[in-house]
């Protein structure tokens, strides 16, 4: 298990560039996080977005809509395949903020986290960006047939 400095927004192994913040009127109000779900080439193809966040003060005012354009418009420059999330059962407004954004469920976790004694689940959820694969390596155990 990697472990990350807790005193700092940024460890050692974040890519600062894989940001975005939002601010109004010098304030910061909203960012999201992505970063590569694997070390591995194979899967460089992926973005996960592990933090998402709006004050609640700018809630329902289409903020996080606009921050989820803007993670799926720098994925699409980057010739990104997929952005996946996370997202808590008990979150509905995330979820459907998710959802109209072009997000589906691709999985569950059952009773993956415990909340004020209550088990939780986490969903997971992606959305595909780029229609073409990346380049990239080839599975050593890959063979072709002809």
């Amino acid at each position: 298990m990697l472990e990350r400095e807790r005193d700092t927004f940024f460890g050692a192994h974040d890519d600062p560039s894989r940001t975005l913040v939002a601010e109004r009127d010098g304030r910061l109000v909203g960012y999201a996080r992505t970063v590569a779900p694997t070390p591995l080439p194979e899967n460089a193809h992926v973005w996960t977005v592990e933090g998402f966040a709006v004050h609640p003060a700018e809630r329902g005012h289409g903020l996080a809509p606009t921050l989820l354009e803007a993670v799926l418009a720098q994925a699409a420059q980057a010739g990104v395949h997929k952005v996946s999330l996370r997202v808590l059962a008990t979150n509905p407004r995330a979820r459907r903020v998710y959802e109209r954004a072009g997000f589906t469920v691709e999985g569950v976790l059952r009773d993956e986290f415990v909340l004020d004694g209550v088990f939780v689940d986490d969903v997971l959820m992606a959305r595909r960006v780029a229609t073409e694969p990346v380049p990239g390596p080839t599975s050593a155990g890959s063979r072709t047939t002809g």
